[in-house]
């Protein structure tokens, strides 16, 4: 994920935790705040020391910066996210993060309209 898609101060985690909303699921916590004037959307990622040690906070990071990546084309442009990592999210897969993370920002209604995959119908002939 490139720096343009980051949130790094504290101030700017902060107007989020305000201003924004909140959606959760059992391992995330989505805050969403909407910014037109934005070109591209922006992601914070906090991991407590709850979840483990350093090694297993960093790999939690990864994964989640990873599964933000393969939905970068889905998330609107106009928002700032911040993602918090509840417990339990140490023990997921990458498969299974990706899946509740996507479970968490459909709830928090940061897609772009029509960007998921419609459930095909197979038509029958009459």
């Amino acid at each position: 994920m490139h720096r343009s898609h980051r949130l790094r101060k504290n101030e700017e985690f902060q107007i989020v935790f305000q201003q924004g909303t909140s959606s959760a699921n059992r391992q995330f916590v989505v805050y969403a705040l909407r910014k037109e004037e934005q070109a591209v959307f922006r992601v914070g990622i906090s991991v407590s020391k709850k979840i483990g040690n350093a090694v297993t906070r960093n790999r939690v990071k990864r994964y989640i910066r990873e599964a933000i990546l393969s939905l970068e084309q889905q998330i609107d442009d106009a928002y700032d996210l911040v993602v918090i990592a509840r417990q339990g999210t140490e023990e997921l897969s990458l498969d299974e993060l990706r899946s509740s993370l996507l479970h968490v920002l459909k709830r928090a209604n940061v897609l772009k309209r029509g960007s998921l995959p419609k459930d095909k119908k197979v038509e029958r002939d009459a």
